[in-house]
Protein backbone atom coordinates (compact mmCIF):
# COMPACT_ATOMS: atom_id res chain seq x y z
CA UNK A 1 0.00 0.00 0.00
CA UNK A 2 2.83 2.49 0.76
CA UNK A 3 4.87 1.73 -2.28
CA UNK A 4 1.13 2.36 -3.90
CA UNK A 5 1.17 5.31 -2.72
CA UNK A 6 4.15 6.77 -3.50
CA UNK A 7 4.79 6.11 -7.29
CA UNK A 8 0.90 7.73 -6.92
CA UNK A 9 3.17 11.18 -5.55
CA UNK A 10 5.94 10.65 -8.25
CA UNK A 11 3.50 10.51 -10.97
CA UNK A 12 1.58 13.39 -9.56
CA UNK A 13 4.79 15.31 -9.36
CA UNK A 14 5.45 14.44 -13.09
CA UNK A 15 1.75 15.07 -14.41
CA UNK A 16 0.87 11.36 -15.12
CA UNK A 17 -2.51 10.74 -15.20
CA UNK A 18 -3.06 7.48 -12.32
CA UNK A 19 -6.52 5.95 -11.79
CA UNK A 20 -6.97 5.68 -8.05
CA UNK A 21 -7.24 2.02 -6.99
CA UNK A 22 -10.46 0.45 -6.34
CA UNK A 23 -9.33 0.63 -2.16
CA UNK A 24 -8.73 4.54 -2.24
CA UNK A 25 -11.74 5.74 -4.54
CA UNK A 26 -14.24 3.58 -2.66
CA UNK A 27 -16.58 5.43 -0.36
CA UNK A 28 -19.37 4.01 1.80
CA UNK A 29 -20.65 0.47 0.81
CA UNK A 30 -24.07 1.67 0.34
CA UNK A 31 -22.91 4.24 -1.87
CA UNK A 32 -24.18 7.46 0.66
CA UNK A 33 -21.48 10.18 0.41
CA UNK A 34 -23.24 12.26 3.35
CA UNK A 35 -22.19 12.27 7.19
CA UNK A 36 -23.78 10.20 9.39
CA UNK A 37 -24.62 7.89 7.00
CA UNK A 38 -23.28 4.55 5.45
CA UNK A 39 -19.87 3.05 6.68
CA UNK A 40 -18.80 5.42 9.61
CA UNK A 41 -20.28 3.66 12.47
CA UNK A 42 -18.32 6.35 14.59
CA UNK A 43 -20.23 8.83 12.69
CA UNK A 44 -23.47 6.99 13.31
CA UNK A 45 -23.47 6.86 17.19
CA UNK A 46 -22.44 10.88 17.78
CA UNK A 47 -19.56 12.29 18.93
CA UNK A 48 -17.82 11.00 22.26
CA UNK A 49 -18.67 13.33 25.11
CA UNK A 50 -16.49 15.96 25.79
CA UNK A 51 -13.92 14.69 29.26
CA UNK A 52 -13.23 16.87 31.87
CA UNK A 53 -9.98 18.76 32.46
CA UNK A 54 -9.14 15.97 35.02
CA UNK A 55 -9.70 12.70 32.18
CA UNK A 56 -7.69 14.74 29.98
CA UNK A 57 -5.00 15.11 32.54
CA UNK A 58 -5.04 11.20 33.20
CA UNK A 59 -4.75 10.48 29.38
CA UNK A 60 -1.50 12.69 29.16
CA UNK A 61 0.40 10.04 31.67
CA UNK A 62 1.21 11.86 34.87
CA UNK A 63 4.60 11.55 36.07
CA UNK A 64 6.16 12.66 39.30
CA UNK A 65 7.99 15.93 39.42
CA UNK A 66 9.78 17.81 42.01
CA UNK A 67 7.89 21.37 42.23
CA UNK A 68 11.33 23.10 42.32
CA UNK A 69 12.55 21.90 39.04
CA UNK A 70 9.28 23.32 37.87
CA UNK A 71 9.99 27.09 38.83
CA UNK A 72 10.89 29.09 35.95
CA UNK A 73 9.90 26.99 33.18
CA UNK A 74 8.23 28.45 30.01
CA UNK A 75 4.63 27.95 29.35
CA UNK A 76 4.38 28.03 25.34
CA UNK A 77 0.97 28.65 23.32
CA UNK A 78 -0.41 26.41 20.71
CA UNK A 79 2.00 28.39 18.32
CA UNK A 80 5.06 28.28 20.40
CA UNK A 81 5.10 31.75 21.43
CA UNK A 82 6.31 32.32 24.93
CA UNK A 83 2.92 33.06 27.18
CA UNK A 84 5.57 33.67 30.98
CA UNK A 85 6.99 31.81 33.04
CA UNK A 86 6.12 29.63 35.98
CA UNK A 87 6.74 31.95 38.94
CA UNK A 88 5.26 29.64 41.86
CA UNK A 89 3.75 26.02 42.55
CA UNK A 90 0.43 26.38 44.68
CA UNK A 91 -1.95 24.38 46.05
CA UNK A 92 -5.73 26.49 46.27
CA UNK A 93 -8.07 25.69 48.77
CA UNK A 94 -9.87 23.63 47.06
CA UNK A 95 -6.39 21.03 47.18
CA UNK A 96 -5.92 21.59 43.04
CA UNK A 97 -2.14 22.15 42.09
CA UNK A 98 -2.02 25.77 39.95
CA UNK A 99 0.57 27.21 38.21
CA UNK A 100 1.41 31.34 38.73
CA UNK A 101 2.76 32.88 35.51
CA UNK A 102 3.06 36.68 35.44
CA UNK A 103 1.20 37.07 32.16
CA UNK A 104 1.27 40.10 30.07
CA UNK A 105 -0.18 39.78 26.02
CA UNK A 106 2.36 41.76 24.82
CA UNK A 107 5.63 40.28 27.26
CA UNK A 108 5.23 36.87 27.74
CA UNK A 109 8.79 36.20 26.50
CA UNK A 110 10.45 38.54 28.84
CA UNK A 111 11.77 37.12 32.04
CA UNK A 112 10.35 39.48 34.40
CA UNK A 113 6.96 39.84 36.19
CA UNK A 114 6.94 43.93 35.97
CA UNK A 115 3.53 44.87 34.37
CA UNK A 116 2.34 41.42 34.25
CA UNK A 117 -0.29 40.34 36.30
CA UNK A 118 -0.07 36.65 38.12
CA UNK A 119 -2.42 34.25 36.77
CA UNK A 120 -3.38 30.51 37.76
CA UNK A 121 -3.07 28.13 35.77
CA UNK A 122 -4.24 24.71 36.28
CA UNK A 123 -1.89 21.58 36.06
CA UNK A 124 -4.43 20.06 34.13
CA UNK A 125 -4.32 22.63 31.47
CA UNK A 126 -0.77 22.07 30.51
CA UNK A 127 1.68 19.24 29.17
CA UNK A 128 5.41 19.10 29.92
CA UNK A 129 7.52 18.77 26.85
CA UNK A 130 11.56 19.11 27.63
CA UNK A 131 11.74 21.72 29.60
CA UNK A 132 8.41 23.89 28.79
CA UNK A 133 4.97 23.36 29.35
CA UNK A 134 2.49 23.35 26.56
CA UNK A 135 -0.82 25.22 27.49
CA UNK A 136 -2.73 22.85 25.75
CA UNK A 137 -6.27 23.53 27.40
CA UNK A 138 -5.69 27.00 27.96
CA UNK A 139 -5.61 29.79 24.97
CA UNK A 140 -4.33 32.95 24.82
CA UNK A 141 -7.90 34.25 25.39
CA UNK A 142 -8.49 32.33 28.36
CA UNK A 143 -5.29 33.83 29.63
CA UNK A 144 -6.58 37.29 29.02
CA UNK A 145 -10.04 36.27 30.51
CA UNK A 146 -8.42 34.15 33.75
CA UNK A 147 -8.66 36.24 36.98
CA UNK A 148 -5.60 37.97 38.81
CA UNK A 149 -4.55 35.59 41.13
CA UNK A 150 -3.64 36.46 45.02
CA UNK A 151 -1.52 34.85 47.89
CA UNK A 152 -5.29 34.14 49.53
CA UNK A 153 -6.24 31.97 46.72
CA UNK A 154 -3.54 29.03 48.12
CA UNK A 155 -0.82 28.21 49.68
CA UNK A 156 2.88 27.45 47.99
CA UNK A 157 4.10 24.15 47.60
CA UNK A 158 7.46 23.43 48.87
CA UNK A 159 10.19 22.54 46.46
CA UNK A 160 10.74 19.66 47.60
CA UNK A 161 7.89 17.97 46.98
CA UNK A 162 6.64 16.18 44.06
CA UNK A 163 3.32 16.66 41.98
CA UNK A 164 2.42 14.96 38.77
CA UNK A 165 2.80 16.86 35.84
CA UNK A 166 1.16 15.44 32.59
CA UNK A 167 3.65 14.69 29.61
CA UNK A 168 3.35 16.33 25.89
CA UNK A 169 4.15 15.24 22.25
CA UNK A 170 4.20 16.99 19.31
Amino acid sequence: MRQLLRMMACAAVLGIAVPAPPVLAAGPTNGSHEPGKGGDKAADQGAEPELTPEQKFQRRFPQPAQVGHLIGLPVLDENDSTIGYVREVVRGTDGKISLIVPYSPWFGWLHTSWHKRPVAVPIEAVALLALQFNAVDMSRDDFDEAPTWTPDQGQPVPREEKTLVALGRR
